[in-house]
């Protein structure tokens, strides 16, 4: 991977060009490196990230516009405008759109390891059974659904 060149992306931009739809949701790449990712991106109302665990990475997820509920080692947490979620690596954790509108927040991983890989192989697939596969071949996994 090449170091991270200095430099802007503007709102309408997409570092690279790579825009991904990963389970309902569109994911915006801004920046990329060895060490870092980052993101915007858009959750239609009634969409979510299931509950998961990064094994090499802590995760960062600022919401911008909206309420997204966390559900972090067995816990829920709510988070709207200008809350900062922190999710550290092998903690499990799920995110979820019930507000009832479309949600934008900002996330970035530490380091990127595979989830570059991961994203890009994610692409529009629309099976979720696949998403869990392809997910569990880049340093994540897919957990049951938490309890109602």
């Amino acid at each position: 991977m090449n170091p991270m060149p200095a430099g802007i992306t503007a709102p309408e931009e997409a570092y690279d060009g790579e825009v991904w739809n990963i389970l309902g949701q569109t994911y915006t790449l801004k920046q990329v490196s060895e060490d870092s990712m980052s993101w915007h991106a858009h959750f239609p109302d009634g969409t979510f990230v299931p509950p998961h665990i990064h094994f090499t990475q802590e995760e960062f997820v600022y919401v911008l516009t909206g309420e997204l509920t966390f559900w972090l080692d067995g816990e829920e947490f709510k988070a709207g405008p200008g809350s900062l979620a922190r999710l550290p690596r092998n903690v499990p954790h799920g995110i979820f759109n019930r507000s009832g509108a479309d949600v934008t927040c900002f996330f970035w991983v530490t380091p990127t390891r595979e989830l570059l890989d991961a994203f890009r192989k994610m692409n529009n697939v629309p099976e979720p059974g696949e998403v869990v596969r392809i997910a569990s071949e880049h340093e994540l996994e897919f957990l049951p659904p938490p309890a109602a």
